[in-house]
């Protein structure tokens, strides 16, 4: 740390004020590497500056790559814990204890902010009035969960587009696995009732649902609606046999979490799982990532704090392998989210320590299986490597690999790809997409030139500003051990064509034809034809068929953003709020100009002068 840095830090500590609040240290580079919380931010940072060698290493080596903090205080010890799992989920700062790839874990959410709600998948929490459930770690849970929903509870999957047009029974209503609100057969009150029904079952209480529903079945016997009571019938059947694969593992029938821990190299395992009613209802795994030099009580503190911030249903109980810092403040936090007390507890005998014990193994078991998958990828990915410099008869192991793709449907919206594999695994952070600017037509050598060309010039353009002292963020500078080309001779002759004008020849490339998966080299005739089912063909093959999906999502992108630039656009008055409103109200411009003045002037944001602007421009565009 400079002397200048030393003198802003210390300057900064002198206005520490002494109220509740969130840290943030900063490093050189201005990026956050810390966020903490503090009931006194006047004690809590000035304890980081004082020399002691009893800090932990890690805490240590964080203080050294301080530049500059901030601070922001709150009005209570419990918002700053919030703003604090807030910051470090949006940061993920480097010497935080963090959730490994939290923000990547899905939801289900069912749209009760909708007449008549759906269960759709989603990654991102909204106040929008629905509910979630989740997060799910493993989709193949997920996804099953899903697939008993659409299977015992007939609710809509058409989206709101659909729904607003349809006027006739889908597929799924003719085969009873939805009520079909598009026909006006089933009422609001009706269908809310099967959305209740949904929300028991997610939440665990199968038990409280099956009674419900054999009293409905009851009445609709003696009302001699035997149809419907066969219904219900069939739709306790089938949550009987959820509730038969579930395994009580409490007497006394609580709601409850319980969370316990193994600890592996660089990282912790958490596993959690989930007791409604006394039986197991779910189970789920996470990875916390910067807990070396951390104690378990550090890392359960941490997960509890990061999990229950993103969490949307919880008991009233959570049992825990480790006590938790800050405990009565954790637990008013989760309490006034709840609404009802929720206690934190460290069982020290009995039948609940019994339960933290078996999950305790659970993590373990986890933990030596990701280990292991981990092992054998790195063996098969190192094999890959090598095989491929002995096949391919390269000088040095490709260490960095990238692969070029070209996408158009019929010479329109031609875009290029370019994806990067380091050490055999993608680095997604260096991927790059080209829109085509110079190739008209379907022009694939053309376009792969221009990629290439306009990758490498950058290439060149970054080096000369790095070696004059420039600051410049380096996105291309990094050049590649191995080029591969998504194509045959003939786009990888027009890709060595670009490299050689721009210097880069001398790095190995080759074309990957599509069919037959044989590689070219240029000025050799004979093909290159890796070993079947060989680790080599499989990562050339990953790279391969990663470009090509980089390349056509991109295209569809476009394809996309081309579309939604309809009539609408060029039509005076009708700005980007009026069109969603528009395509929102009718579903499509043909239906927008099949409508009347007055019906177009009833949607929202719209006059009697937009509509009729509408109206008369669409007269005049009949394509």
């Amino acid at each position: 740390m400079t002397a200048t840095r030393k003198s802003i830090i210390k300057e900064k500590l002198k206005l520490l004020p002494d109220k509740p609040g969130v840290y943030l240290m900063r490093d050189e580079a201005g990026e956050i590497i810390y966020v903490g919380k503090a009931s006194s931010l006047k004690n809590r940072v000035r304890s980081y500056f004082r020399s002691s060698l009893s800090n932990a290493p890690k805490v240590q080596a964080m203080v050294r790559h301080i530049a500059d903090l901030e601070w922001i205080i709150t009005d209570s010890e419990v918002e700053a814990l919030i703003l604090e799992c807030n910051l470090i989920k949006k940061h993920r700062p480097k010497y935080n204890i963090r959730l490994a790839d939290d923000k990547h874990y899905p939801y289900l959410k069912l749209t009760t902010n909708e007449d008549y709600p759906r269960i759709v998948v989603t990654r991102s929490i909204k106040k929008d009035g629905a509910r979630y459930f989740g997060p799910y770690t493993r989709s193949g849970a997920m996804n099953e969960t899903l697939r008993l929903l659409r299977k015992i509870f007939p609710l809509r999957t058409c989206s709101n587009e659909t729904l607003a047009r349809q006027t006739r029974p889908c597929l799924n209503a003719h085969i009873k696995r939805c009520l079909g609100p598009c026909t006006g057969k089933v009422s609001k009150e009706n269908y809310r009732e099967l959305t209740r029904q949904v929300i028991l079952f997610l939440e665990g209480k199968q038990e409280d649902l099956v009674k419900a529903l054999e009293e409905r079945m009851k009445q609709a016997a003696e009302n001699l609606e035997f149809e419907k009571a066969a219904e219900l019938r069939d739709q306790i059947q089938s949550i009987h046999q959820v509730m038969a694969k579930q395994k009580i593992i409490s007497a006394d029938l609580e709601d409850q979490d319980v969370i316990a821990m193994a600890r592996g190299k660089g990282e912790t395992c958490m596993q959690i799982f989930f007791i409604r009613e006394g039986k197991l209802n779910g189970r789920e795994h996470f990875f916390m990532q910067g807990t070396d030099d951390m104690s378990r009580q550090e890392i359960m503190t941490a997960f509890v704090k990061q999990y229950y911030s993103n969490a949307v249903e919880y008991p009233q109980k959570i049992l825990l392998q480790e006590e938790v810092e800050d405990r009565e403040l954790i637990e008013e936090w989760l309490s006034a989210q709840k609404g009802r007390k929720v206690n934190l507890r460290v069982p020290k005998r009995g039948e609940k320590l019994k339960l933290v014990e078996m999950v305790a193994k659970n993590a373990l078991m986890s933990l030596e299986e990701e280990e292991l998958t981990r092992r054998k990828k790195q063996v098969m990915t190192k094999e890959a490597v090598l095989e491929l410099q002995r096949e391919l008869q390269l000088p040095k192991p490709p260490f960095r690999m990238e692969c070029y793709d070209i996408s158009n449907i019929q010479g329109t919206n031609s875009v290029g790809s370019m994806v990067v594999f380091e050490n055999g695994e993608p680095k997604t952070g260096d991927y790059r997409r080209f829109q085509i600017k110079t190739v008209q037509g379907p022009n694939d050598f053309a376009s792969m030139q221009e990629v290439l060309t306009r990758r490498f010039k950058r290439a060149q353009e970054e080096l000369n500003e790095l070696e004059q002292g420039g600051n410049v963020k380096a996105k291309f500078s990094n050049l590649p051990d191995l080029v591969i080309i998504d194509g045959g001779k003939g786009q990888l002759s027009a890709a060595r064509e670009a490299m050689k004008a721009l210097g880069v020849g001398h790095i190995p490339t080759f074309g990957l034809a599509k069919e037959e998966e044989l590689l070219f080299r240029e000025g050799d005739p004979e093909p290159i034809v890796l070993p079947r089912n060989s680790p080599a063909l499989y990562l050339v093959q990953r790279i391969r068929d990663e470009a090509h999906r980089f390349a056509v999502s991109y295209h569809r992108l476009l394809r996309e953003k081309r579309a939604y630039r309809s009539v609408l656009d060029e039509i005076p008055g009708i700005g980007p709020k009026r069109k969603k409103e528009l395509l929102k109200a009718f579903g499509s411009v043909k239906r927008i100009r099949e409508a009347t003045l007055e019906e177009l002037a009833q949607v929202e944001g719209m006059n009697q002068a937009a509509a009729a602007a509408v109206l008369d421009h669409l007269g005049k565009n009949e394509s």
